[in-house]
């Protein structure tokens, strides 16, 4: 069996080894969309993160019988015309809860304590030229008694709302399909979720539901000093009207995802990235090395499935 791997720098420093004890294996650090087919063209399965397989990229491998997707999300692929052509395609899901609900307690907390201006007062010789011991400069708060909201209670929204109550924290949530499905966590409306909440979360994909869904009329909404990490997907929340809250200093925002990655320095967050209230890391919730060792369990899996179906 030939296995090639298209974007292996999508999956970090990972060992490999597992996956050419099934077959013959080769990797790639990125696949351009010209090579695709190239790099393809002999493998009974392709294994991938991010690289699209169109109608034309199908129809050019006579002997693909799997795209394993190293994620959850399955948009890169033409699903149905894998299916008509005979084309397996499987993901893996659940791989990146822990992962992702980590990393919003990191952002949160970071903002909380003010940790971007604090830091750098500690690096600084302010701090050794200080007549006192300590800086209170910068009010911080405690999540204890704050008003979490979280926007998506899936799986993921679930386990940030028990880590925020083991806190101290009140949870309610915005369901974004309009279903309320939870009888632990009181359900309110957007506008209400934005006005009453301390921290707000945002667990949701990309939907027609959720596209701009925190626009400027919704980010006004917002208390002052209130905190939003986006964990979901950069469309949900417009760039430009964050990017003036941002810059006015109203508001705090963690953002893990932009509308566009890599971020492009025409996107308005680049304008404001450098600012006390903001941090921004590279879409990397997801990919703690435990939660990447987990999804290479789910490829294998996968792969070895294909000799059973």
């Amino acid at each position: 069996m030939n296995i090639v791997l298209l974007d292996s720098d999508t999956l970090g420093d990972l060992n490999f080894d597992r996956l050419s004890q099934l077959g013959n294996f080769t990797s790639y650090n990125y696949t351009l969309a010209e090579d695709t087919i190239k790099r393809s063209k002999d493998a009974d399965v392709v294994v991938t993160n991010k690289v699209v397989f169109n109608k034309e990229t199908i129809d050019a491998l006579p002997n693909l019988k799997l795209i394993a997707i190293a994620a959850t999300g399955m948009n890169n692929v033409d699903l149905e015309y894998a299916k008509a052509k005979g084309v397996a395609v499987k993901n893996v899901s659940g791989y990146s809860t822990n992962s992702v609900v980590q990393h919003t307690f990191m952002l949160a907390l970071a903002l909380i304590g003010k940790l971007n201006y604090y830091n750098r007062y500690s690096k600084s010789k302010e701090w050794e030229a200080s007549p006192i011991f300590t800086n209170l400069e910068q009010s911080f708060m405690e999540v204890s008694g704050k008003k979490w909201g979280i926007i998506g209670l899936g799986a993921i929204g679930k386990e940030v709302a028990k880590v925020a109550t083991a806190f101290g924290a009140n949870v309610s949530y915005y369901s974004t399909s309009k279903t309320k499905h939870s009888k632990e966590y009181p359900h309110q409306e957007l506008n209400e979720l934005l006005s009453s909440c301390d921290i707000i979360s945002i667990h949701a994909p990309l939907n027609d539901n959720t596209l701009n869904l925190l626009d400027k009329d919704e980010l006004m909404f917002m208390k002052s000093g209130a905190i939003l990490i986006n964990v979901g997907r950069g469309g949900i929340v417009n760039e430009k009207a964050l990017a003036d809250e941002i810059s006015s200093g109203r508001i705090f925002a963690g953002l893990d995802v932009i509308s566009k990655e890599p971020i492009e320095s025409s996107n308005p967050i680049s304008a404001v990235i450098e600012l006390d209230n903001i941090i921004v890391t590279p879409h990397n919730a997801w990919g703690s090395i435990d939660a990447r060792e987990k999804l290479l369990d789910g490829v294998i899996k996968n792969i070895k499935s294909l000799n059973c179906d």
